[in-house]
C-alpha cells in the first residue's frame, strides 16, 4: 500500500491576472524535468468565458525550483504554441498530457478538441515537437495523431507516454459512448494502449485495460512508474453522470500494478491518498501524474472544479509491497 503526504496548493492561476489568455485553470499538471534546477510543469490554462459563454484551453508551463518545489522560478509569457486552424481537431483547445525528451527533440503529446452541435465538444491525440528545449512548439500536422476510427468512433484523449526498451507506450482515453444527464450529454471513457516503435505510428485496438467499478465509470490519465521490480499507476476515476455536483461522485485516485505492462491488477484501497476533509482538493483529485525526482516520488494532480484553481503535489513516504 502507499502512503502520500500532500505538499499543498503549488500553482493557483486565478490569484494572478496578469495574463489575459492564463486566468484560471491549470488542468493536466505534466511534470519535465528541464535542467538540474528547474522542473518545469506544462499545464492547459484558460482565459475567462467569451461572449458566447465558451472557454478555450491554452499550453503553458509553470517552472518550479527542484531544490524548493514551493517557489515558482517562471511562467511562460504566451502560450507555447496556437490553437488549430478553423475547422481542425484542436481549434478551440491545445492540453498537454505527455512531455518527453528524445535525442534533441522534446516531444509534447496532447488534447485537442473542438466544439460539436449534438454533444459539445469531441477530443483527439495530436503531437507537437520543440526545437528549443521545451520553450516552444511545433505540430507535426494539422490533423490528429489518434483519431476516431471504426472501433473508436466517439473520441481519443489524454495520452501518457513512455519510452520502456526502445519501444513506444501510450496510455490514453477511449470514448465508449455519451450518456444524458438531465438533458446534457456526457462522455463515457476508458483507459486503452497502445506501441510504437517510432512515437508517429502507433497500433491500438481500443480495448480497456482496467475493469471498470461500474459499466459506465469514466476513468482519467494512466502514466506508470516503476517501483520495486514492478509498475504501478495512479489514476483517477469517476461516476458517469452527477459528478458535476455531487461530491460522492466526483473523481478518486484509484491504484493498478502490472508485471508486464499488459495485464493490470486493481486495487483501489492500495492508492493511499484521498480528497482533503476542506480546501482546493477536498472534493475531487484528478489528472494525476507521478514522477521520480531527486530520489523523491511525486505525484502531481488537480482538485476542485477539474483544475480551475491550480495543481499541487503529494510525495510518497511509505511503500508496502502487496
Amino acid at each position: 500500500m502507499f502512503s502520500w503526504k500532500k505538499l499543498g496548493l503549488i500553482f493557483n492561476p486565478t490569484l494572478d491576472q496578469s495574463r489575459e489568455w492564463m486566468r484560471e485553470y491549470a488542468q493536466c499538471p505534466t511534470p519535465f524535468v528541464l535542467n538540474d534546477k528547474v522542473l518545469r510543469v506544462y499545464i492547459s490554462c484558460r482565459p475567462l468565458r467569451g461572449g458566447d459563454r465558451q472557454y478555450v484551453s491554452h499550453p503553458a508551463y509553470v517552472d518550479l525550483d527542484r531544490a524548493d518545489l514551493h517557489r515558482i522560478a517562471g511562467i511562460s509569457d504566451s502560450p507555447l504554441m496556437p490553437l488549430g486552424n478553423t475547422g481542425a481537431f484542436d481549434e478551440f483547445g491545445v492540453m498537454p498530457c505527455s512531455v518527453l525528451r528524445k535525442d534533441d527533440l522534446v516531444y509534447m503529446y496532447y488534447t485537442g478538441w473542438t466544439r460539436m452541435s449534438s454533444v459539445p465538444y469531441t477530443v483527439s491525440i495530436g503531437l507537437a515537437v520543440s526545437h528549443d528545449g521545451g520553450n516552444t512548439f511545433t505540430r507535426v500536422g494539422e490533423g490528429p495523431l489518434l483519431g476516431l476510427t471504426a472501433n473508436e468512433p466517439y473520441l481519443t484523449n489524454s495520452p501518457a507516454v513512455r519510452i520502456i526498451d526502445e519501444q513506444w507506450h501510450m496510455w490514453y482515453l477511449t470514448g465508449k459512448k455519451w450518456l444524458l444527464d438531465e438533458g446534457r450529454p456526457e462522455s463515457v471513457f476508458q483507459i486503452a494502449h497502445a506501441t510504437s516503435s517510432d512515437g508517429i505510428s502507433w497500433a491500438r485496438n481500443g480495448r480497456p485495460i482496467l475493469p471498470p467499478h461500474t459499466e459506465d465509470e469514466c476513468q482519467d490519465i494512466f502514466l506508470p512508474f516503476h517501483l520495486d521490480g514492478k509498475w504501478h499507476a495512479i489514476f483517477a476515476y469517476r461516476q458517469p453522470i452527477g459528478f458535476r455536483n455531487d461530491a460522492d461522485r466526483m473523481y478518486r485516485l484509484g491504484y493498478a500494478s502490472s508485471s508486464d505492462l499488459v495485464e493490470w491488477q486493481r486495487d483501489d484501497t492500495q492508492a493511499g491518498i484521498r480528497p482533503s476533509d476542506v480546501g482546493w482538493d477536498s472534493q475531487m483529485m484528478c489528472s494525476s501524474q507521478v514522477i521520480a525526482l531527486d530520489g523523491r516520488i511525486l505525484l502531481f494532480y488537480c482538485g476542485n472544479d477539474f483544475g480551475r484553481g491550480g495543481f499541487g503535489i503529494a510525495e510518497l513516504t511509505q511503500h508496502t509491497p502487496q
